[in-house]
């Protein structure tokens, strides 16, 4: 029987296994949200939030899951009679298509076959045949294990499409992946906490542009929860519009002083060993998901090729040693299962549980 007292280790792709020191900062003193105290909370990781993710524009700290701002971006920055380009590449930049629907926003979709990479030609090739609001793409897709190129897409978007806004779901991708907003051209780029900065789940870091938030002030019904206007209004103060999620923010503080004494460069290169050995893994004993040229360093999908059962060996897992993987997602359920190298994770903690699961395979 589950029992949420005695949770497993986790390598699904998020939450994450979260090291101690983020879990002790979850526990610091409340603070009042419009309190002085706070402020000065918030504006610490603001500017810290700025330097990892190379932007001197808007970062707002969202108190949701990272998927509230697929429908923040599109609520916020597209008027009724425009339209979207969805770029569809997995089950979460499909589930980006259906909530721009849901929006009422007209939207078309590129469909990517699953477990390849969305390219600028692919990109490029259908924002000329229409006039296009904005197109989003997500950065690290989840379901497949694949990346895509951010950097080449957005600077192919503003040179030949400069009206076009760009969103990026980085849910999966931001803190382990390079990712440098205003050198990119992104308008608007948003990940939760629970992936690779390791905080507990409940908070969502959400970067706009200026260009893209003076776009906002001209739509009409951006709605009340996630309207950037508030933000813009509230981060002023450095103040959230709604009470935030102060122990999730007090642990991000303590994740951006880690990675910032660590070195994004550092960071980066960490996560790709990590991954470089569970590919090295995952190839001796089944195949890749993704092809070689786009595989995430943040989470592999694997190719179930020897038709393991996959809940019977995470419950083995589980029972000897208190760890479990992740299974495939969607339509790729069973077919797939993922290792995620995120969080406070280790080549050694790597090498111990690929050794457990070889032992149950």
């Amino acid at each position: 029987m589950a029992n949420w007292r005695a949770p497993p280790k986790l390598y699904i792709p998020g939450p994450v296994h979260t090291c101690d020191d983020i879990l002790n900062a979850l526990s610091g003193y409340p603070l009042g949200h419009r309190a002085p105290e706070y402020s000065q909370l918030h504006e610490e990781v603001v500017t810290m939030l700025k330097q990892l993710l190379f932007t001197e524009q808007n970062v707002f700290l969202v108190s949701s899951s990272g998927s509230g701002i697929w429908e923040a971006s599109i609520r916020n920055c597209i008027q009724r009679d425009e339209k979207v380009l969805n770029i569809g590449c997995g089950a979460f930049s499909d589930k980006y298509h259906g909530v721009t629907k849901s929006c009422e926003r007209e939207a078309d979709m590129v469909a990517i076959e699953w477990g390849k990479e969305c390219t600028v030609a692919d990109i490029d090739a259908a924002l000329a045949k229409d006039n296009y609001a904005a197109v989003t793409v997500v950065h690290n897709e989840t379901s497949t294990g694949v990346t895509n190129d951010i950097e080449a897409i957005g600077k192919m978007i503003h040179k030949k499409y400069p009206n076009t806004l760009f969103f990026v779901d980085s849910v999966s991708g931001m803190a382990g992946l390079p990712l440098k907003f205003d050198q990119w051209h992104i308008d608007v780029v948003f990940a939760s906490m629970q992936k690779a900065f390791g905080v507990p789940p409940g908070l969502a870091v959400c970067v706009v542009s200026d260009r893209a938030l003076a776009k906002s002030e001209m739509v009409p019904g951006r709605g009340y929860y996630f309207d950037f206007q508030e933000y813009k209004k509230m981060a002023a103060k450095n103040q959230t519009p709604q009470t935030p999620a102060i122990p999730q923010i007090m642990a991000l503080h303590k994740r951006c002083e880690m990675l910032i004494a660590e070195g994004m460069e550092n960071v980066w290169a960490r996560h790709k060993a990590m991954a470089d050995y569970v590919r090295s893994w995952a190839t001796e004993n089944f195949e890749l998901f993704a092809p070689e040229g786009c595989r995430s360093n943040t989470l592999t999908t694997i190719t179930n090729t020897k038709g393991i059962d996959i809940k019977k060996v995470n419950a083995a897992l589980f029972k000897k040693h208190g760890w479990v993987f992740g299974n495939g997602y969607g339509k790729l359920k069973d077919k797939t299962f993922r290792i995620a190298t995120m969080g406070d994770v280790t080549i050694d903690d790597l090498k111990q549980f690929t050794s457990w699961i070889d032992a149950e395979i």
